[in-house]
């Protein structure tokens, strides 16, 4: 097992006014647009068969306010890097995620990570490619969700776990997920005989 160098965690703050000065420095844009899983939309790409290509939608599952602290303050709580990653531009605004795994501490200048070990935080700022965001509510339906090859966005935060720590304080775990699918059935059935 890797051994993790001593870090410090930054306020949120602290790393998000570092991680908009990293985006000035490249001259990309300081104004962000931060998105979760369920705001990624891969689709085929006509331009080359057998790839995807990655979009991004905030019309049909709208990040709550805030949300982007709210998956830094979950994060900071494991002894795995955070990473800063931004999938491109859009309406001169910079589409960002944050993620944490275990998977990142291999990941380098190489790779396009800035690391900050003392923080055990990177930033990944891409190039100056455009991401399109999807409106159509045909495409948003046709993405493809299953299949596609783990990459470093599928250790991105869901909403899901977003409004589960809003609602409960804390991501639920599988037994409580299937106790509250179980608890609704109930309800559902409970309600029809009445």
């Amino acid at each position: 097992m890797q051994k993790i160098p001593k870090f410090t965690r930054p306020t949120f703050g602290e790393a998000h006014n570092a991680w908009k000065a990293a985006l000035s420095q490249r001259g990309l844009p300081a104004d962000l647009i931060w998105i979760f899983d369920e705001n990624l939309c891969y689709e085929g790409d006509p331009a080359a068969r057998g790839k995807l290509k990655l979009g991004f939608q905030t019309r049909f599952a709208p990040p709550p306010p805030d949300a982007e602290h709210i998956a830094y303050d979950h994060f900071a709580g494991f002894e795995a890097p955070i990473v800063f990653y931004r999938i491109g531009s859009c309406r001169g605004k910079s589409v960002c995620l944050l993620l944490c795994d275990e998977w990142f501490h291999s990941k380098g200048e190489n790779e396009g990570f800035h690391r900050r070990d003392d923080w055990l935080i990177s930033f990944r700022p891409g190039g100056a490619e455009p991401v399109e965001e999807i409106t159509d509510p045909q495409r948003w339906k046709q993405r493809i969700v299953r299949d596609r090859p783990l990459q470093d966005l599928d250790f991105c935060m869901s909403l899901r776990a977003v409004h589960e720590m809003l609602a409960h304080g804390r991501v639920l775990t599988a037994y409580e997920h299937y106790a509250l699918r179980l608890f609704n059935a109930w309800h559902c059935l409970l309600a029809r005989t009445d």
